[in-house]
């Protein structure tokens, strides 16, 4: 199983749908929240992507397509 961390950020049409549930859903890949801010405007999220590795890529490009903006993390220092 592939693990891929990563920045997603919401444009505000897209605050209130469950993009990660759907991405669970459809793709099976896990989503294992690090991270968040969100308000009524914007959000984003910093997140472990864990699942197959095709199917990862699949949901990132998906996200993608919706507006999301997917940015690629390599470790993160956590306080």
């Amino acid at each position: 199983m592939a693990t891929q961390r990563v920045k997603l950020i919401y444009p505000d049409s897209l605050i209130t749908r469950p993009v990660l549930s759907e991405v669970a859903i459809k793709y099976g890949v896990l989503a294992n929240i690090r991270r968040a801010a969100v308000d009524e405007d914007n959000g984003w999220i910093i997140c472990e992507l864990e699942g197959d590795s095709a199917a990862i890529e699949q949901s990132m490009s998906w996200m993608e397509s919706l507006g999301v903006d997917v940015e690629g993390l390599g470790d993160v220092v956590e306080s």
